[in-house]
């Protein structure tokens, strides 16, 4: 007996979760707007947007990005609204949201 499979559609990720996504909104990085959708991380929407690199090092000011996208290496290291240290790989993107390069360990420009 041959058995005769029937073509289905491409399933996505959406898809199979039952996802229907909002519309999207913006968010910057360094002045230019980034797009990015309802449930992105920040670190997923600028790398949708082909930026890698959102950090320098403390010491030889080498640029980082995400690595591990759990939030266990601290390599996401991102200022978001103002506030440094903030982890791109588990922030949740938000309308309107001013992120920028952090420098070092982000504190230098800030009052203490």
């Amino acid at each position: 007996m041959i058995r005769i499979r029937r073509r289905t559609a491409a399933r996505t990720p959406a898809g199979v979760a039952g996802a229907e996504p909002g519309p999207g909104f913006e968010i910057t990085f360094d002045g230019s707007p980034v797009h990015a959708l309802p449930g992105q991380s920040v670190a997923a929407a600028l790398w949708a947007a082909s930026i890698l690199s959102w950090r320098t090092t403390r010491v030889n000011g080498r640029p980082r990005g995400a690595f591990c996208g759990i939030g266990s290496c601290f390599d996401c290291l991102v200022t978001v609204n103002g506030l440094p240290g903030r982890r791109a790989c588990l922030l949740p993107a938000r309308p309107g949201d001013v992120v920028t390069t952090q420098e070092g360990d982000g504190h230098a420009g800030l009052l203490h």
